[in-house]
């Protein structure tokens, strides 16, 4: 049980981690570092000429995506919906968190990735469940 409470406590810390990109952007300060939760330039879309209003628009759906699979993930967790559904549903939301931080990477967001990757090998790859769940 105690390793259940703690994947799915990590699942909502990284879930609510993203939340930072809807925080209004702080006054840029001499020397201070650039702000990494940014959803209206993308290092991979701008260039092809998306506007920044279509940049957040993506970048609100896919993080509205990955907190909603995350929540269908805590859900099935607590048992309720199908048995085995917080695989699909943990996969989902962290290949939405993936792809939101891979489209608007700053090397801060190296950490976030990382876990990312982690947590898809940890589900797809490695079979692993918490106790208590059903895969």
């Amino acid at each position: 049980m105690v390793i259940k409470l703690v994947f799915l406590g990590f699942l909502l810390a990284h879930a609510a981690v993203h939340l930072m990109f809807f925080v209004p952007k702080p006054a840029a300060t001499p020397g201070g570092p650039t702000w990494p939760f940014e959803i209206g330039h993308s290092w991979a879309l701008s260039p092809l000429g998306l506007a920044p209003d279509t940049l957040r628009v993506l970048g609100i759906a896919l993080v509205a995506v990955m907190l909603g699979a995350y929540a269908l993930t805590l859900l099935n967790a607590l048992g309720l919906g199908p048995r085995g559904l917080w695989v699909a549903a943990a996969a989902a939301g962290t290949l939405a968190s993936l792809a939101v931080l891979g489209l608007f990477y700053l090397p801060w967001l190296t950490i976030g990735v990382g876990i990312d990757l982690v947590l898809l090998w940890l589900i797809l790859v490695s079979s692993w469940s918490p106790e208590g769940l059903a895969r």
